[in-house]
Parts: structure tokens; sequence; C-alpha cells
């Protein structure tokens, strides 16, 4: 779909600073583990830590096209630093569609300027496809909630300033779950090690334990109970914004293989000029486009109505892609692309955590036919 001469306008923008803002740092971030905060900052100075912010707080509230042409743009040049945002973008828009006006008002101006970062508890080191089966339990006592349990693969775990929560009322009961917000200060908060991981290794994801914490009852976001369903509907728009950075991913590794196909000589000529080449060239280039065509289609029925469908579609299509495009381009480059001096290497690693979080392919899959069979 065409993008309106906004939506481009922010496209080349965000373009420009991945392009020269963070790909640059994206190599060293992997190797030493080791978030870029100067790249958050300037995301921030660009108003795209506000992207899910309603303009009333100081935020961009930008469409769900324009969110994921950023998201896509912004993983060209490090899924790590897309992945924080899109959480980030996850924990603002809890904030501003459930928060009560005195939540929305004490955390989205700031959170919008960028500090304090945010995550989005939910999954659970037993409780991660079925999150229903949590075990973390928020149990009221007078004006307040004391919270007890262990949450797992929280991104921006170690950044974050600010955590919404997802725990139940009665641990025996999986219909009260229920979203809540948990500033990072509180007592009883322990963060753990970051996760030492495959790929998206400058991005900080780590377990959170809860030794009876305590909220204000006002700190719920959700009525009790209702908290699975507002992961679910929030989730849509997290699985397109996945399906976005798994595009710029896969272009990023195209580009790549591209230009290595036209410099690199064997056999006293190009290796680009070889049939074998050109193949697999042909369908990294399709395979992306018609991700790229099917996320920005899905976000577009987000903007009007319900995307479940669409987006579950795109995050299994395109994250797809991006295994399949970036194990390509390893190949294209050989014994180059294997070694760890090189981006595609750490773009094959990266690539494999689109299968996996907002909802593994397994969990697309089973989303796509139950909306068919129904």
């Amino acid at each position: 779909m065409e993008l309106t001469d906004e939506q481009a306008a922010v496209r080349d923008v965000v373009r420009e600073f991945a392009r020269e803002e963070i790909r640059p740092t994206a190599l060293e971030a992997d190797r030493n583990q080791e978030f870029p905060e100067d790249v958050w900052d300037g995301l921030a100075e660009l108003d795209l830590t506000s992207l899910t912010v309603p303009e009333a707080y100081g935020g961009y509230d930008a469409d769900p096209v324009t969110a994921a042409v950023v998201n896509e743009e912004v993983a060209y040049g490090a899924l790590a630093v897309a992945t924080a945002l899109s959480v980030h973008s996850l924990a603002t828009s809890c904030i501003a569609e459930f928060g009560s006006e005195d939540l929305k008002e004490r955390w989205l101006p700031d959170m919008a300027d960028g500090r304090p970062v945010g995550a989005f508890a939910l999954s659970e080191p037993h409780a991660g496809s079925n999150p229903a089966e949590m075990s973390t339990e928020a149990r009221k006592e007078g004006d307040q909630y004391v919270i007890n349990g262990e949450k797992q693969w929280i991104t921006n775990g170690n950044r974050a300033g600010v955590y919404v929560l997802f725990a139940k009322t009665d641990r025996d009961d999986p219909s009260t779950v229920t979203q809540f917000l948990v500033p990072g200060d509180v007592d009883g908060l322990s963060v753990g090690e970051k996760e030492d991981k495959l790929g998206l290794r400058a991005s900080d994801t780590t377990s959170l334990t809860f030794d009876d914490v305590r909220i204000p009852a006002e700190n719920r976001l959700t009525e009790e109970g209702r908290g699975l369903s507002a992961a679910f509907h929030i989730l849509t728009g997290g699985r397109i914004a996945i399906a976005a950075q798994s595009v710029g991913l896969a272009q990023c590794a195209m580009d790549e293989a591209l230009e290595y196909a036209g410099e690199r000589e064997q056999f006293e000529q190009p290796i680009g000029d070889f049939q074998s080449i050109r193949h697999k060239l042909a369908e990294m280039a399709t395979r992306i486009e018609a991700s790229r065509l099917l996320t920005r289609e899905a976000a577009r029925e987000r903007a009007s109505g319900d995307a479940g469908l669409t987006a579950s579609m795109a995050k299994y299509f395109a994250s797809d892609t991006a295994m399949f495009v970036t194990n390509e381009a390893v190949q294209i480059h050989g014994g180059y692309g294997y070694v760890t001096e090189g981006e595609v290497e750490r773009l094959y690693r990266d690539a494999k955590i689109t299968e996996i979080y907002e909802g593994t392919t397994e969990i697309q899959k089973k989303v796509i036919a139950r909306h068919l069979l129904e």
C-alpha cells in the first residue's frame, strides 16, 4: 500500500537516523551486550518514544501504519533497539488505554520523553504461550495490592522505570488475571541478571521477582479479571510491530547480500552474475515485499478496527521471511557470513527471536486457524 506524504516523510527521517546513528552502534552493542543509551535519547528527540502516547500527554500518537513504518526503519538499524522501543510503546499503550486520568498525567508525559523506560511483564518461567497459567498474585489488602511472584523474559527489564504487570487476584483462578502499573523503585521488586542470549544481545532481557510488593489500589489498570483480554488487545499491535521489525531486519540483510554479490568475484566474475545467486536474491526480495505489504495491511486494519487475523498472518510470515533472508544472506557471503566481524552473522542470530516473542510461530498459526474455522 502507498504511504501518505506525511508517512513517507516520517519514514525518510527515521531511515536516515537508523542508518547514520543506530546501525553504526549495532555490532559493538551486540558484542558488549550493552544497550546504546545515546541512541535511545536520539529516538526521544525524534518523538519516537511517544509513538503510542496521546497528544494530550505530550505524545506523537502515531497511527498504526506510521508506527509500523517506524518499527521497520528502526529495526533496519538494530533489532535490539527496535524491540526496546516496541516494548516501551506497549507499556505506554496500556497506560493510555486503561489507566485512570491520574495515572496518565503522572506517567505518560515523562515516558513520552523517553524516561522512564517502560516494560511489559506478562511471561513467567512456567507460563509463556499460555499466560492463563501464570502464578504471580496481586492480593487486595485494604487500599493496596500485595504482589508476589516471578516474571521471565522481560525486555527492558533492567532499564525500565515502570512495569505493566499482569497478575491474578486469586492465584488458583485463571479468570482473575488483572493488569497493574508497578513503579520500578518499589520495595520488594528485584531485577535478575541479564540473560546471555543467542541474538538480540544488546537488549536487556531479565527476570523480575516480586516479594510482598505493595502498590496503591489505584495502580490497577483494568477491572479485576480483565487483564488477559486487555493483553491480547494490546498484543495485536505488538505483533504488527514485530512483523514490521522483521521486514526491516530482512531488508538490511538483503542490502548486505546485494552489495556483497556485486563486489565479490569468483571465477573471474562477480558472484551476482551466477544464476544461483540471482535466484536467491529474487526470492529474498519477493518475500520481503510480500511481508511488507501484509504488515502494512494489518496496520491499516488495526487503524479501522479488528486486525487479529491479519496481524497474526503478518507476524508469522514476516518472521519466517526474516529467518529465510538472513540465512540466504549468510550463504551468499560464504565464510565471510559466518564470522562475527560481519553484519549478516548478527542479523541471522537476531532474526530467530522474531519467531518466538510476541507469540510464537505456532501460536500465530493457531490463531489463524481459529479465525478460519470460526
